[in-house]
């Protein structure tokens, strides 16, 4: 499996989201569920095109499949008509009635909060933080199991925020930060999303893989519940993340023609969304969305 290529800037959230489990039965009451409400995260099975995670501990929901979905990292808004899943920035907050999903940069410092970070910033040999070539962000140091631990903490605050608010759902961004420098391991983010997925789970939110599609038949390192990609569809990706999620699988695209040809493979089985590429609303003049 390739490992995606983002060739536009990728959208960065402005709000703040949050995340908490609503209860099986308001799910199900408001025609959410996929395939059932599923339990957290150690043994991995698949139910109705929609990958599980089962234990005894909370169980969680993963987003109903081949919903109408809107991604709205950018700016939160007023969804359309027949929307049922959303993803919106951890300070935002989510939309009544909705599956709503949390996001948060979980493997990058957001530009300009570099110093609420200290010593967890990746740096190389010289002492220099290091920074996504791509996206100008500093990287976070996930290497060692402390400051795994450490940067975890922080993130998990944010993910309680997430669960208070009552979102559904996290979507940790740049797991696939280790595809953009030699310094950290596929090992270090594997390492580090388990935290991120337990916490997630033991309060009772699912777990998305942003990106990435060569993980997706790591659940059992991951603890990761369904799958959000972005250009899976311009990249032919999109099948990759299916192996791993079945048909629990959120697809973004940027560009028309990448979506229409999603729309044509995959319409009547993933949620697709088009979206502007800095995911803005309604009136911004450069608002773009459309689904299958």
């Amino acid at each position: 499996m390739s490992t995606t290529r983002r060739t536009l800037p990728r959208p960065r959230a402005v709000g703040r989201g949050a995340a908490a489990a609503v209860t099986a039965a308001l799910v199900g009451a408001a025609g959410l569920v996929s395939a059932g409400t599923t339990a957290t995260a150690a043994t991995t099975t698949t139910v109705a095109g929609t990958a599980t995670t089962t234990t005894a501990a909370a169980a969680v929901t993963p987003p109903p499949v081949n919903a109408d979905f809107d991604y709205q990292i950018g700016a939160p808004y007023t969804p359309a008509s027949g929307v049922k899943v959303v993803s919106r920035d951890h300070t935002a907050s989510p939309a009544a009635g909705l599956y709503n999903i949390c996001y948060v940069n979980a493997f990058q410092a957001q530009p300009g909060t570099e110093s609420e970070w200290g010593d967890l910033l990746l740096r190389d040999a010289q002492g220099k933080v290091v920074y996504d070539p791509d996206w100008d962000e500093a990287f976070l140091d996930i290497r060692t199991a402390a400051k795994r631990q450490r940067i975890a903490d922080k993130v998990n605050a944010w993910t309680d925020d997430c669960a208070a608010k009552g979102f559904n759902a996290v979507e940790p961004d740049n797991l696939d930060s280790f595809t953009r420098t030699s310094l950290i391991s596929e090992a270090n983010a594997k390492a580090f999303v388990k935290l991120l997925s337990a916490h997630a789970h033991d309060k009772g939110l699912a777990i998305a893989q942003k990106n990435t599609p060569q993980l997706s038949t790591s659940r059992s390192e991951t603890g990761l519940d369904f799958a959000v990609a972005e250009e899976c569809g311009e990249w032919e990706e999109c099948g990759d993340y299916t192996e791993g999620y079945g048909d629990n699988v959120i697809a973004i695209e940027y560009k028309k023609a990448a979506f229409d040809a999603a729309c044509t493979q995959w319409g009547k089985r993933l949620s697709i969304v088009l979206r502007d590429v800095y995911v803005t609303a309604p009136g911004s003049g450069t608002y773009v969305r459309k689904s299958c």
